[in-house]
């Protein structure tokens, strides 16, 4: 038999979900405990009491999981697609939209820049160095991966350009493929 959950999860829970929301609408700067805390209809210093500060409560709102899949099993001439294919449905998910959260308050805030750079060296570094053998060149093909995949979020999800919004998922697909590929398997020099 489990314990009923004790009144601090929901507690903990019902901040998370507040941050989510405010750090979502108003990005990193402009959010407050003080509208967390209203958000969530508890008095501010509750929400001190279980994050600490606005950092931790970030850090704790914001746990990005980019939920890489192994691409050793991938044709390798099929890897461009499939991570393109892999972030499109990770930026688009509406269950969990911490990523862009942390997108967009990483372009005003260094905080949370740090904790995006952090996560794509965490995450996406380590599973192309499968494919490669070496950390540096792993290292700096994840970069120009990123860099691809973040403008196609800023663009597709956060300014909303008419023409990337208009696009299908096959058509970014096949648009943006060819170029992750490239940085993907092809030489550096």
């Amino acid at each position: 038999m489990t314990a009923p959950p004790r009144r601090s999860d929901a507690t903990r829970a019902e901040i998370l979900r507040a941050a989510r929301s405010r750090f979502a609408a108003d990005g990193y700067q402009r959010a407050t405990i003080r509208a967390i805390a209203a958000d969530a209809g508890i008095d501010p210093s509750m929400v001190m009491r279980y994050y600490g500060s606005k950092d931790q409560l970030f850090a704790a709102a914001v746990d990005v999981d980019l939920r890489l899949p192994d691409l050793s099993g991938v044709p390798r001439r099929k890897l461009g697609a499939m991570l393109v294919e892999h972030f499109l449905r990770r930026w688009e998910d509406p269950t969990d939209d911490a990523l862009l959260m942390l997108m967009r308050s990483a372009v005003a805030d260094e905080s949370a820049s740090a904790r995006m750079r952090t996560v794509f060296r965490d995450q996406l570094a380590p599973a192309l160095l499968g494919l490669v053998g070496d950390e540096a060149e792993a290292a700096q093909r994840a970069g120009l991966v990123a860099t691809q995949m973040l403008g196609l979020a800023l663009c597709r999800d956060i300014l909303r350009l008419p023409p990337v919004v208009a696009m299908d998922t096959d058509t970014v697909v096949a648009r943006i493929g060819p170029t992750i590929q490239r940085y993907l398997t092809g030489p550096l020099s």
